[in-house]
């Protein structure tokens, strides 16, 4: 079993690496590689596949699944059979294969490659690591439901699951689990409490509005340690798709906020900053670009060394190029 990480009073199991065939799965990362290859796979793909693998011993069922990946929610049936082979096209299995994801028509399906585990977050002694002391950290927090409809709070809590995922997909930021976060649902928080309970520097909180056939959404970032206003943002969409604008709505988030922690924590940093403001925007251009796209690293690469150039001793940009894209 893997060790766990403890901030606060509150504890995680530590992050694993699966490795079955040529694949290697890292939960921590959230990324999926294939050799070298970095594989493109949708948040909730991403869920199903670690669930899966995670449970490889026993034949899970449908609900399983949805307890696990949907948070207990309703879907279709099309839903859950579109986000299986999903998982299958992704790691080069089908329905007629099934090689690795096998089915049982009318009991569940169940993974049945070949895995092996390997735990990433324990420190050489095997001692549970402090979060807080090797990555920035961040609770999302339950959004308010200003709908004024109480129907709705599947939608809020299921916008919220997005955000939290998206969020997970950064290396370098520790996303406290939603089952630590929802406890403070429909209570009036301290941000300082939050940040001193969970072991976090930041909370996102925010609200969503729903009227007919839209619904806006809006955010803040929060420093516990100050309770300075980081960040802020409102996203207005429609609902022909749920699950297309929730994955839109995280996204968005996910990308507006990294920027505002990145240079939060280049503003913690202890290191020297660069005093050449076209270094960092260089380094802040192909830091986006690097978990963008992974076609877009050569460039990301090029922007860094032009950020290197103009400021040699650039300590972040000199990281990122060693251990980052190059």
């Amino acid at each position: 079993m893997p060790d766990r990480l403890c901030a606060g009073r509150f504890c995680w199991t530590s992050s694993m690496l699966y490795r079955f065939e040529d694949y290697v799965l890292d939960s921590d990362r959230r990324e999926l590689r294939r050799g070298a290859a970095l594989l493109a796979i949708e948040p909730q793909v991403f869920d199903l596949l670690v669930f899966l693998v995670g449970s490889r011993d026993r034949l899970v069922s449908k609900d399983d699944v949805l307890a696990s990946v949907w948070g207990g929610r309703i879907v279709s049936e099309s839903t859950l059979a579109s986000r299986i082979n999903a998982v299958r096209r992704v790691v080069g299995d089908s329905g007629k294969k099934q090689r690795l994801i096998r089915t049982t028509i009318g009991k569940g399906i169940r993974f049945i490659g070949s895995v092996r585990e390997q735990n990433v977050a324990s420190d050489s002694a095997g001692e549970a690591l402090d979060v807080s002391q090797h990555k920035p950290s961040i609770a999302v927090l339950p959004f308010v439901n200003l709908s004024g409809d109480v129907e709705q709070e599947y939608f809020v809590d299921g916008m919220v699951e997005e955000i939290i995922t998206a969020l997970s997909r950064i290396r370098w930021l520790f996303v406290i689990a939603r089952n630590s976060t929802f406890t403070y649902k429909g209570q009036t928080t301290d941000v300082r409490q939050v940040g001193s309970d969970l072991g976090v520097r930041y909370v996102l909180e925010g609200s969503v509005r729903k009227a007919g056939n839209r619904v806006r959404i809006t955010g803040q970032l929060i420093d516990t340690a100050t309770a300075a206003h980081l960040w802020a943002d409102r996203f207005d969409g429609l609902l022909d798709d749920v699950f297309e604008l929730q994955d839109k709505v995280a996204s968005s988030v996910a990308g507006a906020i990294e920027p505002a922690l990145q240079a939060a924590e280049t503003a913690r940093s202890a290191g020297r900053p660069t005093d050449d403001l076209t270094a960092y925007d260089l380094y802040l251009r192909a830091y986006a670009m690097f978990w963008s796209s992974a076609r877009q690293m050569p460039q990301a690469l090029r922007l860094m060394e032009q950020a290197i150039a103009r400021d040699p001793r650039y300590g972040l940009a000199l990281a990122w190029k060693i251990h980052g894209v190059g």
